[in-house]
């Protein structure tokens, strides 16, 4: 399992480094628990920089390419087929990450490793477990901080609203039609949904469901058949 995270800012209240410490404690456990099922599981480190490119004018929020993310998970890719591992989980913590056509591009290239991804934070309905789960340092990420790394985070009364705003033209603002945000027009405190509401029970009851989903799938992933994965 890779997971692969982001430095940016999160309101006023969490580290730049939340994706990469949400996907440390997420990552871990998942393996974890899969371990317990006997699973052999081997958990990579966390590479702490994503995709920003919305960001560039947000002081220390850091950008890597696409591109270069591709030719990073490629050189990864090569070492582990080599290595005689057969299949990678990339574990993904950040919204302007995505993985799928870079995973049609290095599994084209490296046909002996299988390839996956899945974006941690689309596991599960949020809603079951928060009342305005937010969309970058809302609800959700505040409370899965306050759960496993209380140290982190600063009294919610200094914390932005996470108010919003949403692109004008309604294919832009409905979904169907996507352009990147420019994200310090987007909102004047980084945050997109208020945290007021964060609680660190929340935080754990969905920290242990999301980890249960995921080593589920850990466990289902070592043990199938690499020749048969279609039904």
């Amino acid at each position: 399992m890779l997971p692969w995270g982001a430095t940016e800012a999160h309101n006023y209240h969490l580290p730049y480094g939340t994706d990469n410490i949400q996907l440390d404690h997420i990552s871990a456990e998942a393996a974890r628990k899969a371990s317990k099922q006997n699973a052999q599981i081997v958990v990579l480190p966390t590479i702490p920089f994503g995709v920003n490119t919305g960001q560039l004018d947000i002081q220390l929020d850091i950008n890597l390419m696409p591109s270069t993310q591709a030719a990073i998970l490629r050189d990864i890719a090569e070492c582990l087929c080599q290595q005689g591992i057969e299949r990678l989980l990339i574990l993904n913590g950040h919204g302007g990450n995505d993985f799928k056509q870079i995973v049609r591009e290095v599994g084209s290239r490296v046909p002996g490793l299988f390839l996956c991804t899945a974006n941690w934070f689309k596991c599960m309905d949020m809603n079951a477990y928060f009342d305005e789960p937010g969309d970058h340092a809302g609800e959700l990420e505040t409370s899965l901080l306050m759960y496993f790394a209380p140290e982190l985070v600063r009294p919610l009364f200094g914390a932005g609203s996470g108010e919003a705003r949403s692109f004008g033209i309604e294919g832009l603002r409905s979904g169907w039609v996507w352009a990147e945000r420019p994200w310090s027009k987007v909102t004047a405190d980084t945050g997109v949904g208020d945290p007021a509401q964060a609680t660190a029970e929340k935080g754990r009851r969905f920290f242990e469901a999301l980890t249960d989903k995921l080593a589920k799938f850990l466990v289902d992933l070592d043990t199938c058949d690499s020749d048969d994965l279609l039904r």
